[in-house]
């Protein structure tokens, strides 16, 4: 199984697995926020940050947009798209932010023209959200952008993401295991997919939670989760649909932890007596490997 560097961090079995905090919409369009969730994901030690970028008027129909929809920023769903889009102005601040705090970012872009406003700001790997799995145009087009692509497979079946597959190559490819609820009901998580896809694809795979606890997240890595992704909010009260399924400030910090102490203790699979135990055994032990007494 090919490693893949992802800036500065190489992916894949026997490395660190890769956490992502995903901020996505929960800036709530405030640029302040953004950048309170950018200090939360540095602080807890994630290797990087995600947001999402649309072009409104491609992504969504005339019709959706002009269906009735309260929010902070008006009563139409087109008022609540575009309030919560973030253009060239806060994307130059969000670079120089990350920059400045030593954390990476990139974006799942929606549709192939903000794959070309996010490729400037040489983001080190693009996102295809699962929404955009069967996409085919849009996979060509990240595609040719030359660089790693994360692909979320929510919502997908078996052969829809062999199709994506097949179309991406398997070059610079991490496939990620979600389920698409928010949040997501434990007994929807199906973990034991992340080591089937493993062996279906031969590339990295890593897990995207939208569950409400951490346990299972940290599970993921047991089976095999190179990389994950949770997003993050400052308050799970917070007006937002993806806040109920985000991860705050101290859970973020303890996520971090727990992943790194599963990884010290996966060890390498070799059954032996440890150093430490042999005065244990000293102690303990009546009878030894031949049959004798102490």
């Amino acid at each position: 199984m090919t490693d893949i560097k992802i800036g500065t961090r190489m992916v894949g079995d026997g490395h660190p697995c890769y956490v992502i905090a995903e901020i996505g919409i929960n800036h709530n369009g405030d640029i302040e926020t953004a950048r309170k969730l950018i200090d939360v994901a540095a602080a807890s030690g994630c290797d990087a940050v995600k947001f999402q970028k649309r072009t409104i008027e491609v992504v969504y129909s005339a019709e959706e947009l002009e269906r009735p929809r309260e929010s902070p920023f008006g009563t139409t769903n087109s008022d609540l798209k575009y309030g919560l889009e973030f253009g060239q102005e806060e994307y130059q601040e969000i670079d120089r932010y990350c920059r400045d705090r030593k954390i990476t970012w990139f974006a799942s872009c929606w549709d192939e023209a903000s794959v070309d406003f996010i490729a400037p700001f040489n983001v080190p790997c693009f996102k295809i959200a699962s929404a955009s799995l069967t996409d085919d145009n849009l996979l060509r087009h990240t595609r040719a952008k030359g660089r790693p692509i994360l692909l979320s497979t929510g919502m997908s079946s078996l052969e829809q993401v062999d199709h994506a597959v097949d179309l991406l190559g398997k070059k610079d490819l991490i496939v990620l295991h979600t389920t698409s609820t928010y949040p997501a009901f434990y007994e929807e998580l199906n973990l034991r997919v992340i080591p089937a896809l493993k062996q279906r694809y031969g590339v990295p795979v890593g897990y995207s939670g939208h569950e409400t606890g951490l346990s299972t997240t940290i599970a993921s890595v047991a089976l095999g989760a190179c990389m994950v992704e949770r997003h993050v909010t400052l308050d799970r009260s917070m007006w937002g649909s993806d806040q109920a399924a985000s991860v705050e400030s101290q859970g973020f910090m303890r996520l971090v932890r727990d992943i790194r102490l599963v990884e010290t203790a996966m060890g390498d699979g070799i059954k032996r007596v440890i150093e430490r135990e042999v005065p244990i055994m000293k102690k303990l032990r009546r009878v030894d490997s031949n049959g004798s007494g102490k």
